[in-house]
């Protein structure tokens, strides 16, 4: 079977309503499929009619009525607010694998007025509700999908062509009372997250939504050797410092129990200036390699900038207070010392493996933003990659 591209969009009233967390938690558990690509785009006007005119199709199972109405929604809901002038927000999930595109309609589902289960996307997420008449009251698809592969790909080298200019960290897109002062701040969801095909990801996305805060980036990453020592790099001082009395303390302890003699605490410490800073360095390497999937001697140095092994989520946060909001909400670094209901005590096991990253504050943020670079366009990089120049 060949690999393909399948993508869902998700619409601006879903990511209104922090409804993303659940609808990635059911892409990833139950189509299997690998999680290449993210990107976070507000379409103009363009984009939205090209797209439009697409949504009709023969090759859809949907009835004919659906599809109207689905073109009709992303005319009137992917434009522009007319009340305020601003983009609205979609995000783009792209999934590759054997057989993506019809694994992925199969967890997104189609449209009903008359659904009684909740076994897809649609079944728990979206809305079609008919009047005594018949005629629609209220529609909401919550995602939208191509219904086959030639769509997909048509689709895709659509959006892709317009992912530079319409996408990236968006700017202007959230209305926000007089006199607020927004701030953004980077996540990462960590690779512990992503060892084999789990609800994980979307379940720290639901525990961050909690915040209030706004989406405005989005980026699947593969960290380079070279960006996580860069991104890492203050912590290794702290370690080489932090760990001087704990590895002197071990040090003497079986140097004394090995050669039967006494050492002084001037012995102690003169152990720990030497093995402090090494002790910090074997950390720092987990860390690096944690990351990426290779530590810095691991692999040769013209490979130190080339992407990872190791997958992460990047997502840029917007809103009021946002820094100490989310941070809140993940907890301390130290899982074990995380309150209940953090994202932290919940999916975290050790004070590296601790299921996801957040700046400390709006100023650092801007330089982990510049290293890992959440506005990079990645997801039009696979589609290239994949199907060819769009």
């Amino acid at each position: 079977m060949s690999q393909q591209l399948a993508y869902v969009i998700v619409t601006p009233y879903s990511l209104y309503k922090s409804r993303t967390g659940g609808i990635l938690t059911r892409l990833i558990t139950r189509t299997g499929l690998d999680l290449v690509g993210l990107r976070m785009i507000a379409p103009s006007a363009e984009l939205v009619k090209e797209y439009a005119e697409t949504i009709v199709s023969a090759h859809d199972t949907q009835d004919r009525n659906i599809q109207e109405l689905l073109k009709q929604y992303v005319l009137e809901n992917l434009s522009a607010d007319p009340k305020t002038g601003l983009r609205r927000r979609v995000m783009m999930l792209l999934f590759r694998g054997d057989e993506a595109v019809r694994k992925v309609r199969s967890v997104v589902g189609n449209l009903s007025p008359d659904r009684r289960g909740g076994e897809t996307i649609r079944d728990t997420y979206s809305d079609l509700i008919l009047d005594a008449s018949g005629g629609v009251r209220y529609f909401e698809p919550a995602v939208l999908a191509a219904p086959n592969a030639e769509e997909a790909e048509k689709k895709l080298k659509m959006w892709a062509r317009y992912s530079d200019a319409d996408g990236g960290i968006l700017e202007n897109v959230i209305n926000y009372p007089a006199g607020a002062a927004p701030e953004r701040t980077l996540v990462l969801i960590k690779p512990d997250n992503f060892k084999f095909p789990t609800g994980r990801p979307g379940n720290v996305i639901d525990f961050f939504s909690r915040t209030g805060l706004y989406i405005v980036g989005a980026k699947v990453l593969r960290m380079s050797t070279a960006q996580a020592m860069e991104f890492y790099g203050p912590v290794r001082e702290f370690l080489r410092a932090k760990l001087k009395d704990g590895v002197s303390s071990k040090a003497k302890d079986i140097l004394e129990k090995e050669f039967g003699f006494k050492l002084s605490e001037a012995d102690q410490k003169a152990l720990g200036e030497i093995l402090g800073p090494v002790q910090g360095d074997s950390q720092f390497d987990n860390i690096v390699r944690f990351m990426s999937g290779h530590a810095p001697g691991e692999i040769p140095q013209a490979d130190w900038s080339k992407p990872g092994t190791e997958k992460c989520i990047a997502l840029v946060y917007e809103g009021v207070g946002a820094v100490n909001k989310i941070r809140d909400v993940l907890g301390p670094t130290d899982p074990s010392k995380a309150p209940p209901g953090s994202i932290r005590r919940e999916f975290g096991s050790t004070i590296m493996v601790n299921a996801a990253h957040a700046s400390d504050s709006a100023e650092n943020a801007q330089r982990e933003f510049g290293i890992v670079k959440p506005g990079e366009n990645n997801f039009k990089q696979v589609v290239e990659e994949t199907l060819g120049k769009v």
